[in-house]
């Protein structure tokens, strides 16, 4: 006697069958690891909303973030993330020496993803256990650097041709002692005029190196030549004379 078999599914059987339910074991499990793969953060990009510093000289702050690549929903409708709070961010540092350069607002970043709770470590700046259970978690989060930037207005460029400091405002060296070296020359360029001192600084609570008669003492290893006359506390080098002991004056140097 013939095994009676099953007749085939019509259509409407068909397409109630879920794609899955005709997967192999493999696909299943793979399905399973995905799902749990999407929990998983390593990095995204976000833009800077707020800052807790302004590149002021204290120690790295935190930043505010927005993740710019939404969340889909079931139906496939985008719904976008909302603000992560008190984020720290990287700032090229090591020991008491540091590059400050925040992040302000509006900036697009890196931001990476500790793999563990890192909350107690940053609060006590030491080896800590873990603040909670969760693992790759956004709250986590590191801002790396700034990319996807504009054209910068103030910068230091390395180029074959050598290194260019530039700032549309100013640049000020302040140190107990600063050395100019150059093997060729030295040039100084001023659009309206050159000083003979340097404007007053504040340095370490204390102004220091006034304009005028208060620049300090100046010493140079000559020896110096100068194309034109010197005027030193209002008397000329070339146009000055003395008095003779009879009560004439002599003539100018020759």
């Amino acid at each position: 006697m013939s095994t009676p078999t099953s007749p085939a599914p019509g259509p409407a059987a068909v397409a109630s069958i879920r794609p899955w339910s005709l997967a192999s074991e493999y696909d299943r499990h793979r399905s399973i690891v995905e799902q749990l793969l999407t929990r998983v953060r390593t990095a995204y990009l976000a833009r800077v909303v707020a800052v807790s510093q302004n590149s002021s000289v204290e120690e790295a702050g935190t930043l505010d973030l927005q993740p710019l690549v939404g969340q889909l929903d079931g139906a496939g409708n985008v719904i976008a993330h909302g603000v992560i709070h008190g984020i720290p961010y990287l700032r090229l540092a090591g020991g008491a020496n540091a590059v400050i350069l925040d992040p302000p607002p509006g900036d697009t970043g890196l931001v990476v993803v500790c793999d563990r709770d890192s909350s107690s470590a940053c609060a006590n700046l030491a080896p800590a256990a873990p603040g909670s259970l969760r693992k790759h978690d956004m709250s986590d989060s590191v801002y790396a650097t700034t990319v996807l930037s504009g054209i910068p207005q103030q910068y230091i460029a390395f180029s074959t041709s050598g290194i260019d400091i530039v700032s549309p405002a100013r640049i000020r060296l302040a140190a107990p002692s600063i050395a100019l070296q150059a093997d060729n020359e030295i040039g100084l360029t001023a659009g309206t005029q050159v000083v003979n001192a340097a404007p007053s600084i504040e340095l370490d609570g204390a102004i220091t190196q006034g304009e005028g008669p208060n620049g300090g003492q100046a010493r140079m290893a000559g020896p110096l030549t100068v194309q034109q006359d010197v005027t030193a506390n209002g008397t000329s080098v070339h146009q000055h004379t003395h008095r003779e002991s009879q009560g004439g004056t002599t003539s100018p140097p020759l």
